[in-house]
């Protein structure tokens, strides 16, 4: 890695601590002060008023300049903090991420996608971020960066992973019934291992790989698990009661079914379960007919 890079953690860490450590000296020394006055000025030892004084210029003075150039400081060191945040490397690696109710997709510049954002260690990485519903938040504790992804604004985020791991990746803002359930992680593999997942293939089938891109999966399980959505296993040829138009039916999951239930979604509702699924208007015919094979077989 660059030794001339500030990293986003490098550029946050010192201004955290610089502002704890002044809150911290100043805690002790106001509550220090008046535990101090409140002894010293109790009423038990001085029941009159003694002081004669009707001010103090040099302490009026110190109390107006010192918090002055604290403030100023804090706001120095928070500017430039701010400004390491927004100022990319121009070797960043760029990737496009995607947010929608309640997932996350990351798609590279030779066009590849991945559920999971991978990165190489010690490069840094430029992500746009866009979103396809409503307001969601880019947030990487371990590298100090969370940004808005706010449908219709163009918005964006660097970072760097200096060492091998797996870190969380949420969403910090609240998006709906699956927020909670809208995280994935940033993995961080050496730059060989990388250079030969980013040519390799997407790995599994073509309807799985499509569940992790449009974030089927933040609602819909495989293993029977309820969650937001009706689960995948077992679905396809069960019988399914839904809601059309307010009427309770009970209809096959057939091949018919699951095309509409995709391109359609509110069209019949699975009864006992709410209607929000969003309508995938930028999937293909070939990528609903994975999405069904892939289903069917589920069992």
């Amino acid at each position: 890695m660059n030794p001339l890079l500030i990293t986003t953690t490098q550029a946050v860490d010192p201004v955290f601590m610089f502002i704890f450590w002044i809150c911290l000296v100043l805690l002790i020394g106001i509550t220090t002060t008046m535990v101090f006055f409140v002894i010293r000025y109790h009423r038990s030892r001085a029941p009159q008023p003694t002081s004669q004084a009707d001010g103090n210029l040099w302490l009026e003075i110190i109390w107006t300049v010192l918090p002055t150039v604290l403030v100023m400081a804090m706001f120095y060191y928070g500017w430039s903090g701010y400004l390491a945040l927004r100022n990319v490397p121009k070797d960043a690696l760029p990737v496009t991420v995607t947010a929608r109710m309640w997932s996350w997709n990351f798609t590279y510049a030779n066009g590849k996608t991945s559920p999971k954002l991978y990165v190489p260690v010690g490069k840094p990485i430029r992500v746009e971020l866009v979103s396809q519903d409503v307001l969601h938040g880019f947030y990487l504790p371990a590298f100090r960066v969370k940004r808005d992804v706010v449908p219709g604004m163009k918005n964006y985020a660097w970072f760097v992973a200096t060492r091998p791991g797996s870190y969380d990746l949420f969403c910090s803002q609240y998006c709906g019934v699956g927020h909670s359930k809208m995280i994935t992680t940033v993995e961080a593999i050496p730059p060989a291992e990388f250079a030969a997942w980013l040519e390799q293939g997407g790995g599994g089938s073509a309807g799985k790989a499509l569940l992790g891109k449009y974030g089927c999966l933040a609602c819909h399980s495989l293993d029977g698990t309820r969650g937001v959505g009706p689960t995948f296993k077992g679905l396809y040829g069960s019988q399914v009661t839904v809601l059309v138009d307010g009427v309770t039916q009970t209809v096959t999951a057939d091949d018919a079914y699951l095309r509409e239930s995709i391109r359609a979604p509110a069209a019949k509702v699975v009864e006992g379960f709410p209607p929000i699924m969003p309508t995938f208007s930028d999937m293909q015919d070939d990528q609903v007919a994975a999405l069904v094979e892939f289903i069917k077989g589920n069992k």
